[in-house]
């Protein structure tokens, strides 16, 4: 029987909920020189990598020093909401999950402008089999991915 779950993870940044969310709506050709300790290559494969039903190839390091690669589509994006949809459609994480969709939001504190912001990781999977784990090594690389990026965008506002 199907079972589709969801683990998420929540973080504090300084940097601007807008300046974050650009890195993830348009600008993710900057990530591999943000972070080149985990992503090591991203590239679009097809349309412009920045709507929807684009499709883009990550080559990353999750856990340990095992490089992996995957596919992904964006699936929606929200810009009231600063929310971008990615689910993986190949790849190393498809031999252990049936569906995988990872959801990223941004929400500004204050006045959006100044002070810090929230990010939200959202991860909602399904397993190929009871023995898969949950996907706790993927939280544990978007957070260090949003601290790289945040730290990325206060250092060179």
């Amino acid at each position: 029987m199907a079972q589709i779950a969801n683990i998420e993870v929540q973080a504090e940044i300084k940097a601007s909920a807008d300046k974050f969310y650009e890195i993830f709506r348009s600008k993710g050709y900057l990530l591999p020189k943000i972070c080149p300790n985990i992503i090591k290559d991203l590239q679009v494969l097809k349309g412009d990598g920045s709507s929807v039903g684009s499709i883009k190839q990550w080559t990353y390091v999750a856990a340990g020093n095992f490089s992996e690669v995957s596919k992904e589509t964006i699936e929606s994006i929200d810009e009231k909401n600063k929310s971008i949809a990615f689910r993986t459609v190949e790849g190393e994480v498809t031999k252990h999950y049936k569906s995988f969709k990872a959801t990223v939001e941004v929400t500004p504190r204050g006045n959006g402008c100044s002070s810090s912001s929230s990010v939200k990781w959202n991860i909602e999977y399904e397993k190929q089999n009871e023995a898969v784990p949950a996907p706790n090594k993927y939280l544990d690389f978007v957070v260090i991915l949003t601290n790289n990026v945040d730290a990325y965008l206060l250092n060179n506002a």
